[in-house]
């Protein structure tokens, strides 16, 4: 169920595909996804997609998001080819039932819980049977399978953040934030919003961040209004550690932290190249997935050493 009540539109600014480098998002505009996103997954083949796919990510494809289980501490990585996880020897196994078929397109994916996760997108290319897009899915089982929550043919999310039983998502097709307080299951529309990535206050439905291309910007009220950050950072993705500090990682990799909810901002340590996802934790530990690899700090972002 979508509740519609009526919310301010202002212009939004034109917003450009994830399937494109953050750095190249974010300093030529950001588009809304009025096309492109309708049918089912395929392969990328242009070069921007191969710069971004190489070795490690090859049967990825783009890469949408990382997290951290909670159940074992293994670092699960999306994309356009369904759900990986980083092995102890440094490369990625599938996730899904059928390794051998590829998984659905997750655009959108988080974390939820000890093995739950939550995502968006489009059914993998030889599932016909699914609507498209995806609306919102779950899996309770580290995702080897999938199963529909809501939206189911209506909404492709490319960003989701979750605290507990609130949900935050940025419906591509219409360049608007929605935002659920039962875990998904029915949604409200918010501001319209042009931007790459949210993220949601631990503890507090009200706050959530979003990474555009006139920086941070903050709403106070649930998403239903948002104003510019005063001298906020360019950033492309943010990751909010539940012990209340906010990270954000530029385009150029540098990363940025914030101690009092993304008022300001402070410089720290960078990546060796362009950012493509981040995650945080508790004590400073971030994972950041890169166009050529997987980097970790334990220091919050000051340092990053390479994983993968």
């Amino acid at each position: 169920m979508i509740d519609r009540r009526p919310v301010p539109r202002p212009n939004p600014h034109r917003r450009r595909t994830r399937y494109r480098p953050a750095h190249a998002l974010l300093t030529t505009g950001i588009a809304v996804l009025l096309a492109g996103c309708a049918g089912p997954a395929q392969p990328d083949t242009s070069p921007a997609a191969a710069d971004t796919t190489a070795g490690l990510f090859d049967q990825v494809g783009h890469v949408h998001g990382v997290g951290v289980d909670p159940a074992d501490g293994g670092i699960v990585i999306a994309g356009h080819h369904g759900l990986f996880g980083l092995t102890g020897e440094g490369t990625l196994a599938p996730r899904q039932d059928s390794p051998q078929t590829g998984g659905p397109d997750l655009m959108g994916f988080t974390v939820a819980g000890p093995a739950a996760y939550l995502a968006s997108g489009h059914p993998a290319p030889q599932d016909t049977s699914t609507p498209n897009p995806l609306g919102l899915v779950r899996s309770t089982d580290g995702g080897a399978t999938w199963e529909p929550v809501s939206l189911h043919g209506q909404v492709d999310f490319h960003a989701l953040d979750v605290d507990g039983t609130a949900v935050v998502g940025l419906d591509a097709t219409r360049g608007l934030l929605m935002t659920s307080s039962d875990s998904g299951r029915t949604w409200q529309e918010r501001a319209p919003l042009a931007a790459l990535d949210v993220a949601l206050a631990p503890g507090d439905g009200t706050r959530i961040l979003a990474t555009t291309e006139d920086g941070v910007m903050a709403s106070q009220d649930g998403g239903a209004t948002f104003t510019t950050v005063a001298g906020s950072p360019l950033l492309a993705y943010l990751a909010w550690a539940d012990d209340g500090i906010v990270y954000g990682i530029g385009p150029d990799g540098t990363v940025h932290a914030s101690t009092d909810r993304g008022a300001t901002w402070q410089r720290r340590g960078g990546t060796a190249s362009p950012p493509q996802a981040i995650t945080a934790e508790p004590g400073g530990r971030l994972t950041v997935v890169t166009d050529d690899g997987v980097e970790q700090s334990a220091d919050g972002g000051a340092t990053l050493q390479r994983l993968a």
